[in-house]
């Protein structure tokens, strides 16, 4: 199931949910604010390839991009529960 390059270990599909979400959400804020990935990329300082891996929602994307990218309109990611460890692990 792991899509991103760097990923070896298949991922819980409810993480990759989670990203896929995240990506999505990433792209409607880019959109709503009318800036291409291009445009994104270059205030992220990431290439452009990185934003569409993003959006696509690659689960090998570095963290620090993803919330960088969701920082840039405004989206928070803060966890919701890091108290209560998820059912199985």
């Amino acid at each position: 199931m792991a899509q991103g390059k760097r990923i070896s270990v298949d991922i819980h599909p409810s993480a990759l949910q989670a990203i896929q979400a995240l990506g999505a959400a990433a792209r409607q804020a880019r959109q709503q604010a009318g800036e291409g990935q291009a445009a994104a990329a270059a205030r992220l300082g990431v290439h452009v390839q990185t934003i569409g891996r993003i959006e696509a929602g690659e689960p090998g994307v570095a963290i620090g991009h993803v919330l960088g990218l969701l920082a840039l309109y405004g989206i928070s990611a803060a966890p919701q529960n890091l108290a209560t460890p998820a059912a199985g692990a």
